[in-house]
C-alpha cells in the first residue's frame, strides 16, 4: 500500500496572478493498494460529496498515470483522509490530482518523471499556481512554457503565518473565471507586474512590511469581490488588526492574510467580518509548508 501526504495551497497571493502559489501544513493523504476492482472511502473533508466511483479525480489521476506509463488501469482500492476544504481556494482538487499520481506512479514502479508529472496535473487542473507548490513546497513561481512548466521554489520567512478564513459555502473555479475580463488595459497589467516583483522579494529578503502594497491586485480580485460576500470589509479588518497583506485565496470564496504577529486576533476579526456580512465562516492559522507531497510506503 502506498500513502501520499500532499499539503494544501493557496495560490495568487493577490498580485501573483495565476504564477504564484504557497503550500500550508495543511494535509490530505491518499493511500492506494493494487485490488481486484474499485473501491474508494473518503474521511473528513467532503467525505459527503466526494464521488466514490469513477468519477473521483484521484481515480482519474491514477488511471492517467497508468496510461501515460503505457500500463494497463488495474483495480484499486483507495482510502482519502482529508484535511484540506473542498471547493474553498486552498487547493483541494490539485492536492487530489498529485497525490493521485504520485500514489499511481509508485504503484507503477516509478514509470513516470518528475516533470512529466507536473506536466499532468497542470493539464487536469488547468493552472501550475496550485499543482506545483503542492508537488514542491515553500513558494514557487510556475509558468507554463511550450507544454513544460518552468518553476522555481523559493523559502519563506520561518516568522511568517497564512490566517485563512474559509466560509461555509462553495465557490467553482469555473464561475470565479467567468467574473474576469478578456483584455486588461496597460495600467492595470503594469500595476501587477510591478507589485508581483515587490511581493516575491519582500518575501525573500524577509521585508514583510511590504506586503500591504505588494499584494494589491486589479487583474482578478475587484472582479469578484461580488461572489465573496463582504470580502473587501474582511481583508480590511485583517490588516487593520495586524495582518501585513491580504488576498483572496486561488478562486475563491477563502481568505488568507500574511502575518508575523497578532494571528489569533487576526483570525477572530476576519470571521466576525464574515458574520457581520451574513457569511458563517471558519479560520485557521497555518505555518508555510516547507516540503511538498510525500511518497510512504506499507506492507
Amino acid at each position: 500500500m502506498v500513502r501520499v501526504k500532499v499539503p494544501a495551497t493557496t495560490a495568487n497571493l493577490g498580485s501573483g496572478f495565476d504564477c504564484l502559489g504557497m503550500a500550508l501544513e495543511l494535509h490530505n493523504t491518499v493511500e492506494m493498494s493494487l485490488a481486484a476492482g474499485l473501491s474508494i472511502d473518503v474521511q473528513g473533508e467532503g467525505e459527503k460529496d466526494i464521488a466514490r466511483d469513477e468519477r473521483n479525480v484521484v481515480y482519474q489521476a491514477a488511471v492517467r498515470l497508468f496510461r501515460q506509463a503505457g500500463l494497463p488501469v488495474p483495480g484499486l482500492k483507495i482510502r482519502l483522509v482529508n484535511q484540506i476544504p473542498v471547493a474553498r481556494g486552498l487547493g483541494s482538487s490539485a492536492a487530489a490530482v498529485v497525490g493521485g499520481l504520485m500514489a499511481a506512479n509508485r504503484l507503477a514502479g516509478g514509470a513516470v518523471q518528475a516533470r512529466e508529472i507536473m506536466s499532468i496535473a497542470t493539464a487536469m487542473e488547468g493552472h501550475p499556481d496550485n499543482v506545483a507548490p503542492a508537488l514542491l513546497g515553500g513558494l514557487v513561481i510556475a509558468v507554463p512554457v511550450d507544454g513544460e512548466i518552468k518553476c522555481i521554489k523559493l523559502d519563506l520567512p520561518p516568522e511568517l503565518r497564512v490566517v485563512c478564513a474559509v466560509p461555509d459555502f462553495t465557490l467553482s473555479t469555473r464561475l470565479a473565471r467567468e467574473a474576469l475580463p478578456h483584455e486588461v488595459n496597460l495600467s492595470d497589467a503594469v500595476y501587477n507586474l510591478g507589485r508581483v516583483a515587490l511581493l516575491v522579494a519582500g518575501l525573500m529578503k524577509g521585508e514583510l512590511e511590504l506586503l500591504n502594497v505588494a499584494m494589491e491586485d486589479r487583474l482578478h480580485q475587484p472582479y469578484r469581490y461580488s461572489l465573496v460576500p463582504g470580502m473587501k470589509k474582511v481583508l480590511a479588518a485583517a490588516r487593520l488588526a495586524g495582518a501585513r497583506g491580504t488576498a483572496l485565496s486561488g478562486a475563491g470564496p477563502s481568505l488568507v492574510a500574511l502575518a508575523d504577529r497578532n494571528c489569533e486576533l487576526i483570525a477572530r476579526v476576519m470571521r466576525e467580518t464574515f458574520r457581520q456580512n451574513g457569511v458563517a465562516a471558519r479560520s485557521m492559522v497555518l505555518p508555510p509548508c516547507p516540503v511538498g507531497a510525500a511518497v510512504f510506503e506499507s506492507h
